[in-house]
């Protein structure tokens, strides 16, 4: 039976894609939702939980890994290079109804436990302006414009320069606080440019880390966003790649060699840079922008070997379910996890109720909170295995 189905997938398949880059797509989808839905964020395994501050894990690699992808669809959608579209309403289009779906994410909660519970001041109010999906969205349209503009040379020159002008500023600009006191590269949780700027542009309770002392700021931060642009040109310039090949097996195998290369390279120069330059997620800091673009290199060589060259496609064909809807999934998990911590059952939530007295006693606290997790991921891979094969894909 999971052979037919893996067979069904892949007949359903939208045809003139590469499926390797939506199978990397419903690989970092799946691995978002899987991560960000544990049963408990008590009991979450190291792999599967964020660095605390400098450092990485596997899960500090899944948000790059998207943007990478972003960057190599927006390649693929569009032709050759010569062809590529001016920047018109189509892609701001796009741009902001991605912002606009992650500013509903931000206000869709309401706490039925507390009868004295204000939306408006709680939601509405204090709304953070900045997130997963509005990231997404100035990334891309910045990419746009930058793609249809530049040329390849002039690209890999934007890349380096959005990922250095914003280090030095954060490195070489004083701030100072409300005390007065002047402050100088610093790189701490709270105590950062990035962070001053955050606080000055959009202000204390807009913020996700609105307690963080002197200065709450948000990971998905203005200044850290041009970091996140060198992670999405990264990925156009792996898709430039692609399309200057002859489509002969020996040109996609050198290709493919390529990007496994480019992808160790840029992963132990940035490990190398560790020492110097952090890799910190909340700062996107060159060093993170290099290891996380070394892996997605190198998860997308893999891919197009394995996929695209040799045809090894069935134990896969699910992701494809996942990659070809990855924003109506995130969507999905979004809404279905707020759900579950709003809806009230005795002294806790739906979530609590079920994590506490399903899940927790069958497999322990850290395998239930797993198990939890999973279970959600299945939950809503029938929902897109219904769309897929109705053949309803939901673009933005």
């Amino acid at each position: 039976m999971l052979q037919r189905h893996k067979e069904q997938i892949l007949s359903l398949s939208p045809q003139g894609r590469l499926m390797s880059v939506d199978l990397l797509r419903g690989l970092a989808i799946a691995a978002m939702v899987l991560v960000n839905n544990p049963g408990s964020w008590s009991y979450v395994y190291a792999p599967m939980a964020h660095a605390e501050w400098h450092g990485w894990t596997p899960t500090d690699v899944i948000f790059p890994l998207f943007l990478f992808v972003v960057g190599v669809s927006m390649v693929l959608a569009n032709g050759r290079r010569e062809t590529f579209p001016a920047v018109g309403w189509p892609q701001w289009s796009r741009a902001l109804k991605l912002f606009g779906l992650g500013l509903f994410l931000a206000v869709f909660f309401y706490n039925f436990r507390d009868p004295a519970y204000d939306w408006f001041e709680d939601r509405l109010a204090g709304i953070r302006w900045l997130g997963v999906l509005q990231r997404i969205a100035l990334v891309y349209i910045l990419c746009c414009y930058l793609v249809s503009w530049l040329s390849t040379r002039g690209l890999v020159v934007a890349a380096v320069l959005c990922l250095l002008v914003p280090w030095l500023m954060m490195m070489l600009i004083p701030y100072s606080g409300d005390s007065g006191e002047v402050f100088h590269g610093q790189l701490l949780f709270g105590n950062h440019f990035a962070a001053w700027l955050d606080y000055w542009l959009l202000g204390k309770e807009h913020l996700y880390y609105r307690n963080a002392e002197p200065f709450p700021f948000d990971p998905e931060g203005v200044l850290t966003t041009l970091h996140a642009v060198s992670t999405c040109l990264l990925g156009v310039l792996a898709g430039l790649a692609w399309k200057s090949s002859d489509g002969s097996e020996a040109s996609r195998l050198k290709l493919c060699q390529h990007w496994g290369v480019a992808g160790v390279l840029l992963l132990l120069v940035g490990q190398f840079l560790h020492p110097w330059v952090p890799i910190n997620k909340a700062l996107w800091s060159p060093s993170f922008v290099m290891v996380t673009g070394g892996v997605s290199l190198m998860l997308l060589a893999t891919l197009f070997y394995l996929v695209d060259i040799r045809g090894f496609r069935g134990p896969l064909a699910p992701l494809l379910v996942f990659g070809v809807n990855a924003i109506a999934l995130f969507m999905l998990a979004g809404v279905v996890g707020r759900l579950l911590i709003m809806v009230p059952v005795g002294e806790t939530t739906l979530k609590g109720w079920l994590f506490g007295n399903v899940f927790q006693p069958l497999f322990g606290s850290y395998g239930g909170s797993l198990a939890f997790a999973v279970s959600c991921l299945a939950l809503f891979y029938l929902v897109m295995w219904q769309m897929y094969r109705r053949r309803i894909i939901w673009k933005v």
